[in-house]
């Protein structure tokens, strides 16, 4: 498939994707004109010729190369595909979930997209049905709509999954299941090919498949971005915090990238306790290895579910005199009351903001003062449209040098 030509690339997006897939679509619509509008111009500079008669040809030989997928429109510019794949999902009395394909997508190369931690009434039977469904429903649609590809006669079917469902069950430490590695098997045997994620909290979670490929994207040029943004932050007094130690490489990190020091709160848990809320959780003692006083405090992490963990390390640092504290969350997942424990924290001025991408849908936390929300739809967009050219990665997956140009430019 020709490079300015997207005709065979499709994405079907799920219930509780829905939202982020038409972002994700918006970014490839614009990157695609871009490139199409780009080698136009340098192939008319390059040959002398007038940039609609170039346009034409380019158009001519990829209608003549993939007929199959042709795009209609003005032969003299950019055509773009729709992309979006037209599904109808069928939510039944029983609660099963039908996904049909309203079009053909033989021989295509399909992404399907899905929010699994979207807990926000989707639609089904056609927008007369509105429900709020669990990470379990939201699963068994990805299921059920791979399946369908797979029988509609996809050339390849990529998953996009900001958030990577049952990813904290990656550790068996007794009589329990390995799920986070199941599901992506259970995937695996469904037919996907690849997995496109965002921060997953495991990355040996990867080393489970026999075929199947796990892409891990990172949020942190995109953090660093709204950090430079906020007045007075990066200063001299501004320190990195890993907020345990699982979490110490993604810190050291942003402490080299930002070039300030590395601390560490180290947690000591009760494992016979579960964590239920940001109240009952099974900390039981939290020790600082390193300075925070007096300085603006920076952690970061890659989930926050119901926020206690987080709550109570705040808290801690504020008692050891930090100054403002600023946490990034690849996946903010606010789950249960979270949103209102962490109202009550920040009136009690534990902490300063959080910083949480959009993997997730929310209506309620985007509202909040004291919530900058990072938009990480387009990386999504650059990942889709790199892997369908057969194109490279390695400046995506490791984001080092485009955050030591962003430095460079301010």
């Amino acid at each position: 498939m020709n490079y300015s030509s997207p005709a065979n690339l499709a994405v079907l997006a799920c219930p509780g994707g829905e939202i982020f897939a038409d972002e994700v679509i918006a970014h490839l619509k614009k990157g695609y004109r871009h490139n199409f509008e780009y080698m136009v111009a340098e192939l008319a500079k390059q040959y002398a010729m007038d940039p609609a008669v170039v346009a034409q040809q380019i158009n001519f030989i990829n209608d003549a190369s993939a007929p199959a997928h042709h795009i209609t429109g003005k032969v003299q510019g950019f055509r773009c595909p729709r992309f979006k794949v037209p599904a109808r999902f069928s939510r039944f009395a029983n609660g099963e979930i039908k996904a049909e394909i309203l079009e053909s997508i033989r021989g295509k190369d399909i992404y399907i997209v899905q929010d699994a931690e979207n807990h926000y009434p989707v639609y089904f039977n056609e927008r007369t049905l509105r429900q709020v469904l669990s990470v379990n429903d939201h699963l068994m649609t990805v299921f059920v709509t791979v399946d369908a590809a797979k029988q509609a006669g996809a050339e390849r079917v990529t998953l996009v999954v900001p958030v990577y469902p049952y990813a904290r069950q990656h550790k068996k430490k007794g009589r329990e299941g390995l799920t986070a590695s199941r599901v992506g098997k259970i995937l695996e045997s469904l037919g996907v090919n690849r997995i496109i994620t965002l921060d997953i909290h495991s990355r040996e979670i990867g080393n489970a498949f026999n075929y199947m490929r796990l892409e891990n994207l990172h949020a942190s040029y995109q953090i660093i971005r709204v950090l430079l943004r906020l007045p007075g932050i990066l200063n001299d007094d501004f320190v990195v915090v890993s907020p345990d130690t699982g979490a110490v490489d993604r810190n050291k990190f942003y402490a080299t990238a930002l070039k300030k020091p590395l601390a560490l709160l180290y947690k000591e848990r009760d494992y016979s306790k579960v964590s239920k809320d940001a109240v009952e959780n099974n900390i039981s003692e939290i020790k600082l290895l390193g300075n925070v006083k007096g300085k603006t405090v920076f952690m970061a992490d890659d989930m926050l579910g119901t926020g206690g963990t987080l709550l109570k390390a705040m808290k801690f640092l504020k008692d050891q005199g930090a100054g403002k504290v600023i946490a990034a969350i690849s996946l903010p997942l606010f789950s249960g009351e979270a949103i209102s424990y962490f109202d009550a924290a920040y009136k009690e001025g534990l902490f300063y903001r959080i910083i949480g991408t959009n993997a997730i849908y929310h209506e309620e936390v985007v509202r909040r003062d004291w919530y900058i929300s990072v938009n990480i739809t387009k990386l999504f967009a650059q990942t889709i449209s790199r892997l369908h050219q057969g194109l490279s990665l390695s400046s995506l997956l490791d984001n080092r040098d485009i955050i030591v140009r962003l430095f460079a430019e301010t």
